[in-house]
């Protein structure tokens, strides 16, 4: 793994592939010291102290990436009509949700691979942000609206993360 940073941009490369990030926040370093990615603030403030986290977890977050990838296990649930996914480009179309006859549409960020099963949706990549996005626009394209949600529970649910 080969991590690299140039002003104030993160590389980080492994066997997965490479990601990119500006790390750049007034009052708060980035440093690369001894292949160690080092986060530091002169400041007390909390808003400081906080955005300092978050760069920290950000930089976890592409070694693990690049190293592991992540995996986002997503069920098809329905109990009124079979829900049939198409996978089109960029897009995946939801065919016969509650019936509709107009498909809806999710779309799937760039660097993120799609896997339908039968019941089951597999998203992975390497980069966290870009597969949890992915997730969230399926889920939210089978939101149901105007419909009692005890009893229509149809839909696209995460169920799993690694």
């Amino acid at each position: 793994m080969d991590v690299t940073l140039e002003e104030s941009v993160l590389t980080v490369t492994g066997p997965k592939g490479t990601l990119t990030r500006n790390m750049r926040f007034p009052q708060i370093d980035v440093a690369l010291e001894d292949g160690e990615v080092v986060v530091s603030t002169t400041s007390d403030k909390k808003r400081f102290l906080a955005m300092s986290g978050t760069l920290e977890a950000l930089a976890k977050s592409m070694i693990q990436g690049v190293v592991d990838g992540y995996e986002y296990r997503m069920k098809v649930v329905y109990s009124h009509f079979p829900i049939q996914l198409k996978l089109q480009g960029n897009r995946l179309e939801i065919n016969n949700f509650l019936g509709e006859k107009q498909p809806r549409v999710a779309k799937i960020l760039e660097g993120v691979t799609v896997k339908i099963g039968s019941d089951e949706v597999i998203l992975t990549g390497i980069d966290r942000e870009k597969v949890g996005n992915t997730a969230a626009n399926i889920e939210h394209a089978t939101r149901i609206t105007k419909r009692d949600p005890r009893v229509f529970q149809d839909g696209i649910y995460i169920t799993e993360r690694a």
